[in-house]
Parts: C-alpha cells; structure tokens; sequence
C-alpha cells in the first residue's frame, strides 16, 4: 500500500541540542556581587555536554536545495486511520485528562500485541504506562531507579539522551566502546569488565541510533547473565523494535529467562507508525518499578496527550499493514544507502535496524565534524558526526535514509563529486 511523503523541519527532537551550560545564569542576569553567573544553574545541568551540532541545523535552515540525511524521522505522514481516530476523540470531546497510566484500552491492547509477538506478559493496570514518547519513559526510567553516584552502563556510540538521561538523574553514565568491525554490537566481555560495585543498571537500545546495528539472541543470552549475576537493572530503549530487515526477529531482553522483573522496556508509535509528532509511547515495568516511575509521571506529566492516546489504539488496532508496508520501503532505501557508501569508498557496516547507516570518514582526511560542516557547505547534504553519539562515533557520520528514494541517489551522487576534492583524494 503507497504511503505519502511530507516535507519535515530539519530540526526534531532526535537531533542533538547546543546548550549553554550557563543558563540564565548569564553574567548580566547574575543576583548579587561577586556571584559566578554558572552557579545558578545546577551542578547536574552543567556536567550535560553540548553537543555543538545545532549549528549544522542553523546552517541547513538558511540554505536552498539542501538534502537532509540527519533528521531521525520518517518522511511518511501518519496513516490516516489513526490520524481519523485522533480526529474523532477531539469531535467526540474526548479531550480531557485520562487515568495518570493513560487509557486502560490502549494499555491493554499493547500488553496483548507485545504478548502476541514477543511472548512476554504485562499487566495493563500496573505494568503498563503511556508516556508523552519514549523521551519521557528514559527520564522516567533513569529518575526512577539511579540514586547519586550509581554507575550506568551505556553503549557508546548511542542516542544522544541516553548518557544525558542518567547524569540528570544524579547518576554516572559509563561507556563501553563498539565497533565497526563487530558491527557496532555491545561485546558482553566489555560490559562484565564495566561492572563495578557501584553499578546499578545497564541500558541498551537496540535497534541502535545512531548505527543502526541489532543485538542478536546470544549476544543478548550473554548481557542477561551479566545483569542476573551482577543484579543490575535493565532499561530496554525499544522504540526501533519494528525496523529490522533481511530476517532478523527482535528479541526483547524481558523476554529472557528471570529478566522480566529486572527490566524496564520502553516502546512507541512515533518511528513504526510515523507518528512523530504525536507524542505518544509506552513503558513497561515491575510493578514496584512502574510505582516510581508512576510517581514521577503524575507530577510532571499528569498524562500523555488524550487525543494522540486514541490515535495511538487505533495504531495497535489496525495499524499492521502501515508498518509492514513503510518498513518495506525503508529496506529499499536502507539498501541503496549503505551499498552506496561502500562503493563511493566509505566503509560502511549493514545496518540491520532503525533507519540509519554510520559509513566511517576517516580515510577521507577530514574529521566527522569537518566532513558533515564542508558537506553541508559545498554539496548542501546534511549528515551527523558520529561523535555527537559518544567518543566512540568519531570518523563516522550519521545518515538517515527515512528520506526519498530519489533524494538518497542525488545525495550519494553528490558525496560522490565531494569526496572527489576531499584532502585524501589530493
């Protein structure tokens, strides 16, 4: 079935924000004499790194023609079943607050779908709640369970809020590198040589963004042992779940022997059923974890948007045959992208999920920074360094393909051409 495209803002809440670690507390807007102007911010906020990419999208904003690659949203509009049933809920006057854990038919549908698919049961009235996207369920999650000084253990390169999440929570992010030649996979050994007494949690979000690589069965085996004989928690960043392609299964790490209880397991609507813009998605939890993290929600969120809750049963209701059918178009286009890469001369892994490939640019001569600035510049294609995802994602870029088909061949023709003059090509 054709879904359509829609042109999109360059800017997302999936793209890295430029801070200024100092707020207001500007020297000019400092109270008192004497008063260093960052202390009015606090100490937490401060240890969040800019990420200096916003720039990128300043630049993008006042350019013609450009060709953006870096925005992680689909270009398909929202079906329009589910934007229907949005649209009934606000002619039926059903825009009022729901339960603090959202509707209960949406919480018991999705506990249904994930028990059809992945074998795992949830119980709608506390295992389940609806969150304003997976954005929220992370702050949620990582609030919920770190206390001052835990260590969490993340993949490194990963989404940008993943680290974020846990220093705002008072807790200590811990990295362990992946790499392309194990295609951007945790390595369990890393992570059992990460673990220290003050570990408290490990988080995972595959499918990756930025790398788009999948955990698969052993792999996963392997980090459920760690975190039973280390009893770490688990946060599960799932929201990629439906994009995996050339027959992959996702497998949930909660769907593992003795991990259900340990695991807080975060999904949403907003990649597989292009609703972005709606705001909506799911945790699920213990139900001694799901209370704090309920007590949390209820105070800074009250509930997730009613309209976009009824948007989203329709989503699992009958929604199916959209992501079936965009998932097949992603495939299309994932091939095109990583192939091409490859044959322009950047190395570049499959990527197995999501929608993103990460080729390597090290060979070019420029640094991932440099390469994404003076691609932008002369060729006006947009892509992401990989070092705006951690240490570990320096010499790579991030691509989107949730663009064209169309507009993927004439950004790899036009990387193509710079790559032609770049200082290793000399």
């Amino acid at each position: 079935m054709p879904i359509a495209s829609t042109d999109r803002p360059f800017d997302s809440d999936d793209n890295p924000r430029r801070t200024n670690a100092a707020g207001a507390g500007s020297a000019s807007a400092a109270s008192g004499a004497g008063v260093e102007a960052v202390t009015r911010v606090a100490r937490r906020v401060q240890a969040v790194p800019g990420s200096g990419i916003r720039r990128f999208f300043d630049i993008i904003a006042s350019m013609d023609h450009v060709i953006s690659l870096g925005v992680g949203e689909p270009d398909f509009v929202t079906p329009w079943p589910i934007s229907e049933a949005g649209i009934r809920a606000i002619e039926q006057g059903r825009t009022h607050y729901t339960s603090n854990l959202g509707l209960f038919e949406l919480r018991a549908a999705i506990a249904a779908d994930l028990e059809r698919r992945y074998g795992v049961e949830w119980d709608p009235s506390e295992e389940m709640l609806i969150t304003t996207g997976v954005s929220e369920g992370l702050d949620l999650a990582a609030r919920a369970i770190i206390n001052p000084g835990d260590e969490v253990i993340v993949a490194d390169p990963s989404y940008a809020a993943h680290a974020p999440a846990v220093t705002l929570a008072g807790g200590i992010p811990v990295a362990v590198p992946t790499r392309a030649s194990q295609g951007f996979a945790l390595d369990p050994k890393q992570v059992e040589a990460a673990v220290t007494p003050k570990s408290k949690a490990l988080l995972i979000a595959y499918p990756s963004n930025p790398t788009g690589a999948v955990l698969e069965r052993p792999t996963l085996e392997a980090l459920a042992e760690i975190a039973r004989r280390h009893n770490l928690l688990v946060i599960s960043d799932e929201i990629y779940d439906r994009l995996v392609y050339g027959g992959i299964e996702h497998t949930p790490i909660a769907s593992l022997p003795e991990m259900q209880n340990r695991t807080i397991t975060l999904g949403g609507f907003s990649k597989s059923h292009a609703m972005t813009g709606w705001r909506v998605a799911w945790a699920a939890a213990p139900a001694d974890l799901m209370a704090g993290m309920l007590k949390i929600h209820q105070y800074a969120m009250m509930s997730a948007p009613t309209v976009a809750q009824y948007a989203a049963l329709e989503a699992v209701r009958a929604g199916e045959e959209y992501v079936i059918s965009m998932r097949e178009e992603y495939d299309r286009r994932r091939q095109l992208m990583w192939r091409g890469f490859n044959n322009l001369g950047l190395a570049c892994a499959e990527p197995r999920g999501a929608f993103y490939a990460f080729p390597s640019v090290a060979q070019t001569g420029y640094s991932d920074e440099a390469f994404a600035e003076q691609l932008l510049l002369r060729e006006q294609v947009a892509v992401v360094p990989g070092s705006a995802f951690g240490a570990a994602g320096a010499g790579h870029v991030r691509a989107c393909y949730a663009t064209s088909y169309e507009e993927i061949e004439e950004a790899l023709e036009r990387i193509g051409r710079f790559l032609h003059h770049a200082p290793m090509a000399k």
